[in-house]
């Protein structure tokens, strides 16, 4: 049994913690979160769970001291940029817990973000804990898998990978950060703030070339709207012919002026198919492709909670997921 805290429970957390407390092998002991809302709720009040015996404190010292036992490992669905987290990990580590993170910069922060990797990499060197940034995009499909695929491969001469996606049956938050429904205007201001984006392209990019020993010469993204064919009514709202139903974005790597990493995400409501394809240029050639697409919600929820036995098996220091045990299914430890 793994006793977890799990710090932040919004939309993403919460679902988090569903997964968390319907899994034998895993004990949630504590729960913290800044929203006074959500503060002094007990567990069963966000989870469907007969337990009573854990409540939500604002603050990770609140949540050990009362937690009815130990706890081993820090569950942190908060933020999506490395610097915010960095001070949350520090707590953590410093508190002598395991971190499994679903922040997406986290994935493979050594070239994008150096400071805060190092940072990261020394407090928890320095607490015998180790760190992981995992999910399914980054974290998984895009870059641990294709990179796993390359196994059987003699040869590597190039890398794709394209997630295509229906926003519409996606939760509302993620149809509104991929910018289904706004106006032109809108959807370019917001790419130029940084707050329309897929996060974690680049790192994608960058876990991919170390998996293969490549160094880059360039580590390339865009980021384009989808635009609506027609009207379009089954999103959160509805889209007019013309707009922005979501986007698109390319991340690419190269090597001497060769595109050798190419990875495309696009996500819009009204896509006609949602799929995962891997293409290997190489020996051999292999293509694999999953028909309608890894569900993302339960498979970011699904390897964060089966990650929290690699990070306790693994050697201390910030990891990536080319670096723990496989985050495969257990149940009962």
């Amino acid at each position: 049994m793994i006793n977890v805290i799990q710090i932040g429970i919004g939309a993403l957390g919460k679902q988090v913690l569903q997964y968390l407390a319907d899994r034998d092998g895993i004990n949630v002991v504590g729960l913290v979160d800044l929203n006074p809302e959500v503060v002094g709720k007990n567990i069963s009040d966000i989870a469907d769970t007969n337990r009573s015996d854990v409540t939500v404190y604002k603050s990770l010292d609140d949540a050990i001291s009362n937690a009815p036992e130990k706890p081993e490992v820090a569950v942190l669905t908060t933020v999506s940029s490395i610097e915010k987290l960095v001070s949350q990990v520090e707590e953590a580590a410093n508190a002598g817990l395991h971190i499994v993170s679903t922040c997406e910069e986290l994935t493979f922060p050594w070239e994008q973000h150096p400071e805060a990797a190092n940072k990261i990499d020394s407090v928890c060197k320095e607490n015998s804990v180790a760190c992981l940034g995992t999910g399914v995009n980054p974290g998984f499909l895009m870059d641990y898998l294709p990179s796993a695929f390359t196994s059987v491969c003699q040869r590597v001469d190039s890398i794709t990978v394209e997630r295509v996606q229906d926003a519409s049956v996606r939760r509302i938050p993620f149809q509104q950060k991929i910018g289904a429904a706004l106006t032109h205007e809108e959807f370019q201001t917001k790419k130029d703030d940084g707050s329309l984006r897929h996060v974690g392209l680049p790192e994608s990019v960058d876990l991919i070339a170390h998996a293969m020993g490549w160094v880059l010469d360039e580590n390339r993204e865009t980021l384009d709207p989808v635009i609506a064919r027609d009207k379009i009514t089954n999103g959160y709202k509805p889209i007019e012919k013309g707009n922005p139903a979501g986007v698109e974005q390319v991340g690419s790597g190269f090597i001497n002026g060769v595109e050798k990493i190419k990875l495309v995400f696009r996500a819009a409501v009204g896509e006609e198919k949602s799929y995962d394809r891997i293409t290997i240029k190489g020996l051999p050639n292999i293509t694999t492709e999953i028909d309608g697409g890894l569900n993302g919600d339960v498979a970011t929820c699904a390897i964060t909670v089966n990650a929290v036995r690699s990070a306790t098996a693994s050697t201390p220091g910030l990891k990536t997921m080319l670096d723990v045990p496989v985050p495969a299914y257990f149940s009962d430890i």
